[in-house]
């Protein structure tokens, strides 16, 4: 292999890699804010985007979006949280909904 095609195969994972630790900036903030922890899964949102779906210790949800599975793996990875294969319900008791939650799930009756 050349230094050439050294370059043009390293560019694509060093350009992953800055991504993942943007987003695992936003990801340890989230943990810092819920509780110091946070619970993660890595979903496939479409051929483009995977969702991060985040658990605060203090029971708080979020999200973040990143341009691929790995990407958001590894921003889960370099944040220090736990990650989970799937949102069971193990990790779904863990989450606590408030009125806002409850208002939005109702729709409009309430």
């Amino acid at each position: 292999m050349t230094s050439a095609e050294t370059a043009t195969t390293a560019a694509p994972d060093a350009r992953a890699e800055r991504r993942a630790k943007r987003i695992a900036k936003y990801l340890s903030s989230f943990a810092a804010q819920h509780g110091g922890s946070a619970d993660a899964v890595v979903e496939y949102v479409g051929a483009v985007a995977t969702r991060i779906v985040l658990v605060g210790a203090d029971g708080a949800w979020g999200d973040q979006v990143a341009p691929s599975y790995a990407v958001g793996r590894r921003a889960a990875e370099l944040a220090g949280l736990t990650l989970h294969e799937e949102f069971g319900g193990e990790l779904g008791l863990k989450v606590k909904t408030g009125p806002y939650e409850w208002k939005r799930m109702a729709g409009i009756q309430l």
